[in-house]
């Protein structure tokens, strides 16, 4: 039977750690062993962890910790390079396991000469505002494509050989490094399959800050690894057609350009709301939409000109 490590990196997860564990232990294949590297947490996660490890409930799955000061590559790196088993399952803290995850991500190794299969994952909501973060966050079910889909530390599973090949987990990077990960797997030529019944379910944020500051760091990242996304541009190229006129309409005071200011302004709304109203079907969506475009747009605006500086 094929043998697999569970790899996970926490930092100050002391609300979602025994989340995560609970749904490992609930797997219908669980992992032959659970290794978790905290990254200098400043909260309760380490003690939690400690605890987990030599309590009888979560024996099954083998815990072994470590600690270092680091971004999650160095932790990862270190996971795997501590790993007996020849297969990698990894997902992060804020995440819960489908029960079915690890036997479902794993099963293209027993057939098949796979390097790593890229597994999907879902919103586990408890508010509306979490519910309309979703199409921000991630590729929804309508819009996959399973040949250009790539593998997310959210849900994944690599051979240590892969992983020795590509050179590990990319430790410059602390803000997209799962991101750049997958371009030098796809640009190794390892062979990725895709498989969509592996579900992950993330934990969205609860406040309008900590989203600004994912979005923020993703596109920082980005930058700094010199990935520059089409919609990034179209992004800079929307607000700066929009200050354009601002400023001409300041200087001139012309109502023609004012109006089409309002009128690009009201259609960007519209449209905001538009592609997205689907995944929400909420009045409240109306208001919801429009905020989380702008939060996501000034975040990336302001994380690409930070990576660009730096």
């Amino acid at each position: 039977m094929l043998k697999v490590s569970f790899i996970c990196t926490v930092f100050n997860e002391e609300n979602t750690l025994l989340k995560l564990l609970d749904s490992l232990l609930l797997q219908t294949k669980v992992p032959d062993e659970t290794i978790i590297v905290d990254g200098d947490s400043k909260d309760k996660t380490f003690d939690l962890l400690k605890q987990a490890s030599t309590s009888k409930i979560y024996k099954k799955l083998n815990i072994r910790f470590f600690k270092i000061k680091g971004n999650r590559s160095i932790g990862r790196n270190l996971a795997i390079q501590n790993a007996k088993y020849p297969i990698i399952v990894c997902s992060d803290a804020g995440c819960i396991l489908d029960k079915n995850w690890c036997s479902k991500i794993t099963s293209p190794f027993e057939e098949e000469k796979i390097d790593v299969v890229a597994g999907y994952y879902r919103g586990k909501t408890d508010s509306l505002f979490q519910k309309a973060q979703l199409p921000y966050v991630f590729v929804m079910e309508n819009k996959l494509n399973s040949k250009t889909f790539l593998p997310s530390s959210r849900s994944m599973a690599f051979t240590k050989k892969i992983w020795h090949k590509i050179g590990g987990f990319p430790k410059e990077f602390s803000h997209n490094e799962d991101y750049v990960f997958a371009n030098r797997l796809k640009k190794s030529g390892a062979k990725i399959t895709f498989v969509k019944e592996a579900i992950v379910y993330w934990l969205p944020k609860s406040n309008l800050k900590e989203l600004y500051i994912m979005f923020y760091r993703f596109a920082r990242g980005d930058i700094e690894a010199s990935l520059i996304r089409p919609k990034v541009i179209l992004i800079f190229l929307r607000y700066l057609m929009i200050l354009t006129l601002l400023i001409i309409f300041i200087y001139t005071k012309s109502l023609f350009i004012g109006f089409c200011l309002l009128l690009l302004i009201i259609l960007y709304i519209l449209w905001s709301i538009q592609k997205n109203y689907q995944y929400i079907l909420n009045p409240l969506a109306f208001y919801l939409l429009p905020l989380f475009q702008v939060t996501s747009d000034v975040a990336v605006i302001s994380g690409s000109l930070r990576g660009l500086f730096k």
